[in-house]
């Protein structure tokens, strides 16, 4: 089916890839406080897709993560139009069963908060896979975990202040104080997460290797 190991470990990291990003978009309406400060529950899957980017940007360059990540968005996007037809079809009434609104309370987000979504993704993609690249240019194939590290720190800060920029400062839901302070506490606690991670990357690198190069 695959012609090549390399075919089978594409696959792989890609549906890792795919499912943490669409969980991440499917439950990020849901706002949680860490401390004082609110942020979006659907952050704690992004570090999973980092490390899953880092991987793909080593063994597949910059085509293989841009190419994956153009099909995840459609998927996304997909993802919210089947959701839009499940909310407009009535629920069965019934003891136990789940009602339109504890569905539409759940699943029912808003146009903003999928626009925010899906245009933060592509963006810190893109960033995240052109900084990799410059990086790794540099330093060869030293440091794995400067590139890693490096083109999260910055692509993640743009993420976090996008998704929440378009999704619930533009629309009112949040005031400017709130949406910087839920940013900054957004994006520090997926760097912190992405940073405790980077020991993975070097285990899922010498995985791939052993499998790639094994008869």
């Amino acid at each position: 089916m695959f012609q090549s190991k390399k075919d089978t470990v594409y696959l792989i990291l890609a549906g890792i890839f795919i499912t943490n990003a669409v969980v991440a978009e499917l439950i990020g309406g849901k706002l949680i406080y860490i401390g004082p400060y609110l942020m979006s529950i659907g952050i704690l899957p992004w570090p999973i897709v980092f490390l899953t980017t880092d991987l793909i940007n080593e063994y597949f360059g910059q085509k293989g993560v841009k190419k994956l990540s153009l099909i995840t968005a459609c998927l996304i996007a997909y993802c919210f139009i089947l959701l839009y037809f499940a909310l407009k079809i009535p629920a069965v009434k019934g003891e136990g069963l789940v009602t339109d609104a504890q569905f539409n309370g759940v699943f029912g987000q808003s146009l903003w908060i999928i626009v925010g979504s899906i245009t933060a993704f592509l963006i810190s993609q893109l960033i995240d896979v052109s900084i990799f690249h410059f990086v790794k240019n540099k330093t060869g194939n030293k440091m794995i975990w400067l590139r890693s590290t490096g083109s999260t720190v910055i692509s993640q800060l743009f993420d976090s202040f996008i998704v929440l920029g378009i999704a619930f400062w533009m629309t009112g839901k949040i005031s400017t104080s709130d949406y910087i302070a839920s940013a900054f506490t957004g994006y520090f606690v997926k760097l912190i997460i992405a940073i405790s991670l980077t020991p993975l990357i070097y285990l899922g690198r010498s995985i791939i290797e052993k499998y790639i190069h094994s008869k």
